[in-house]
């Protein structure tokens, strides 16, 4: 019988981790800072950054919020960025993706400190990842890395095939599992929009992770029997709903439950997981700049 991998779990196990460890700090002096930036009126952006503030709420993590006018010049955002690099009571934060048009996203990564990068995408700290010694785990690749975990999916040895090359998810997920480690010592391929026959490198896997931004790309004609099925993809498509719409991933989920030995709801699956390690990294960033030793989980 196909294991459901239940996302929304493993994140709550990660949250009541981390609470001796907001608590070792606390007890320092030291309370975990997150902030959350802004800029514009995008109301995906919103609800996201609305999620993440109950997250902090809940585990215990200072929650900051800047907004920046979506039409004010670069500047402005800078000027925002420069000041919570400067402020102690900060030890991580997020600019919230998109930014507007006349923002370069690149312009905006570099100018945050990496001690602060909770989200792992600075240069430096994606030099040290792929270098194998990174300050922060990007927070969606390490998510995945722990939900095989949770699911008993040891990754040495195995074939892992990942649709998908962003820079978000797909190209710091293939680092990490290809390193030399507990979590990793995988064989990786990365397929993309010029892969040919797709279905042949997915059928070929141990674990495919889908993370392409495709809904439903990938169904069950295109997996091995006991693949385990790790789907990162939430697609809002039209449907005869209250709202219009349903979300769906970026597998076909039906079809491929049938194939695989586990696999991952949309949603309830990766999303909880992104979140979770957010809140992970802003505690691993509060141990190191107050240098305090804590356990993570």
């Amino acid at each position: 019988m196909t294991e459901i991998i239940d996302g929304n779990a493993v994140a709550s196990e990660i949250r009541d981790g981390l609470t001796d460890a907001i608590e070792t700090l606390a007890d320092a002096g030291a309370r975990p800072g997150l902030a959350t930036v802004l800029m514009g009126d995008d109301p995906a952006s919103q609800t996201y950054v609305n999620m993440k503030q109950r997250d902090c709420e809940e585990v215990g993590i200072e929650s900051h919020h800047v907004d920046v006018d979506g039409d004010a010049p670069p500047e402005a955002l800078f000027d925002t960025i420069a000041d919570l690099n400067d402020d102690p009571e900060i030890h991580g934060y997020i600019v919230q993706a998109p930014v507007p048009d006349h923002v370069e996203y690149r312009n905006v990564i570099r100018r945050v400190d990496p001690t602060k990068d909770v989200d792992g995408f600075h240069p430096e700290n994606v030099g040290r990842l792929v270098a194998g010694d990174a300050r922060f785990r990007p927070c969606t690749p390490h998510g995945v890395q722990k939900l095989l975990e949770s699911a008993g999916v040891d990754t040495e040895g195995k074939d892992v095939t990942i649709v998908g090359r962003s820079d978000i998810v797909g190209k710091p997920l293939a680092n990490l599992l290809v390193q030399k480690a507990d979590d990793g010592n995988a064989t990786v391929t990365v397929c993309h929009s010029r892969t040919e026959d797709l279905g042949e490198k997915t059928r070929n896997a141990d674990v495919v992770v889908a993370a392409v931004g495709v809904p439903e790309l990938v169904d069950g004609s295109m997996l091995t029997e006991g693949t385990v099925v790790i789907d990162v993809g939430v697609n809002r498509v039209d449907a005869d709903t209250e709202k219009g719409y349903e979300l769906v991933g970026d597998v076909e989920f039906e079809s491929a439950q049938e194939k695989a030995s586990a696999i991952t709801p949309v949603p309830g699956g990766v999303g909880p997981m992104t979140r979770a390690m957010l809140l992970y990294n802003t505690v691993k960033a509060a141990s190191m700049q107050e240098n305090v030793a804590v356990d993570l989980p």
